[in-house]
């Protein structure tokens, strides 16, 4: 299943947005701003006619982005590669290639990972990468009383990680269809292991994690608006195996919500405020006793070096060039963040555009764009993003006002 067509089953089961998720981009590049007019969504009044929902408007203008994004989802046709390897005298335990589900499954793919590491028997771990695999799989050793470093050249927040949307979506191009059977046991195994672990972490300072509700439109009936991207492959649908952990969206009837699109769904869903997340594992992860050194390897043959005999490979879309993975396409994704506005706490997505309001700002993306499959490049295209604040603009200059 496409992204885009998990984004919409908010509309229909449960709102996604992607990693990842957009998962991620490295150093974050923002591009100068290009000559477009401002539209200012005017402001909504304090209430809506009776019935209708009260919300607060989202301040869409192209002067108030702070930052265009870009990265490259590690995507993998068989899904996640979490398995061992044996590098010498090193058994190396391979935990990456998660699409766009790589905060929303690392608890549990982590899990996977570790049990693997103390099959060998080691008290001493080296976890390579610092986004959210190696930092979930570091903490959970840590836990387990193994003594632990974290080997990256690069921390947070200039990890892909970081550009990752922040929403649930566990399935968001996990694999294709040809091998979601094959999957889709261990699937639920990391996806059910993860929400466990996320609901321990509601109402801590900073809201890590936090649930929403969001608002699913398009003009189109329920289940008739749902079309592939054409250049992406058919990917692997799990989300009916875990409908028992989130609740289902509901249908607005027309005239009982205020946009202008036709048909309107009401979903709830988890969100990430991954600033305040990735922090909060950083800190625990030291606090701990846990140790990082900032080095890069280039080969396989680098990490001879290292004094630990087992080692956790979670560098993501890094492990195509570490280890000469090319399963591992990169699936561009680019996000565009607006000053936070904390009085915008639902979600949003239209057929075209999407919005997670999250702490560290509002994220804007775009849906069902073409020409991101297999493609590595991240230089950021500013105008493609303001031009879908200003498609937010729009909707909200036609909003319904009481």
């Amino acid at each position: 299943m496409q992204r885009r067509q998990f984004l919409r089953q908010a509309g229909t089961t449960l709102a996604v947005v992607s990693t990842g998720g957009l998962v991620a981009c490295a150093n974050q590049r923002v591009m100068p701003a290009t000559k477009m007019p401002n539209v200012v969504a005017p402001p909504m009044v304090a209430r809506m006619t009776s019935g209708i929902a009260e919300l607060a408007p989202i301040k869409a203008r192209i002067d108030r982005i702070t930052g265009v994004y870009v990265c490259t989802r590690p995507f993998r046709a068989a899904g996640p590669r979490i398995e061992t390897e044996r590098l010498g005298d090193k058994t190396i335990v391979h935990n990456y290639g998660h699409g766009g589900s790589g905060w929303s499954l690392s608890w549990g793919s982590s899990t996977l990972a570790l049990r693997m590491a103390q099959a060998t028997g080691v008290k001493h771990l080296g976890v390579i990468g610092c986004g959210a695999l190696g930092l979930t799989s570091a903490l959970l050793a840590q836990r387990a009383g193994l003594s632990v470093r974290i080997y990256a050249k690069a921390l947070p927040p200039d990890v892909y990680s970081m550009r990752a949307t922040g929403l649930w979506t566990p399935d968001s191009r996990i694999c294709d269809a040809a091998h979601a059977p094959a999957l889709g046991a261990r699937w639920e195994e990391m996806a059910r292991t993860s929400f466990g672990m996320y609901q321990t972490m509601l109402g801590l300072p900073g809201k890590p994690i936090d649930w929403i509700e969001g608002y699913s439109l398009s003009d189109t009936p329920p289940g008739q608006h749902v079309e592939a991207i054409s250049d992406e492959p058919e990917y692997g649908s799990f989300h009916e195996r875990v409908r028992d952990l989130t609740p289902h969206s509901v249908e607005l009837p027309e005239g009982s919500h205020p946009f202008p699109q036709r048909y309107a769904r009401r979903y709830t869903t988890m969100m990430f405020n991954i600033s305040t997340y990735a922090r909060m594992l950083m800190t625990d992860f030291l606090a701990a006793g846990g140790k990082i050194e900032v080095r890069e390897f280039h080969r396989p043959h680098d990490l001879h070096a290292l004094p630990e005999r087992t080692l956790i490979n979670a560098t993501g879309y890094g492990a195509r060039a570490l280890f000469n993975d090319d399963s591992i396409i990169p699936v561009r994704g680019q996000t565009a963040r607006l000053i936070p506005q904390p009085e915008v706490t639902y979600g949003l997505n239209t057929e075209h555009v999407s919005m997670v309001p999250r702490s560290d700002g509002l994220l804007v993306q775009v849906l069902g764009d073409t020409g991101n499959f297999n493609n590595p490049d991240t230089t950021p295209d500013r105008a493609v993003s303001e031009a879908a604040v200003l498609q937010l603009a729009d909707l909200f200059s036609r909003i319904r006002r009481g």
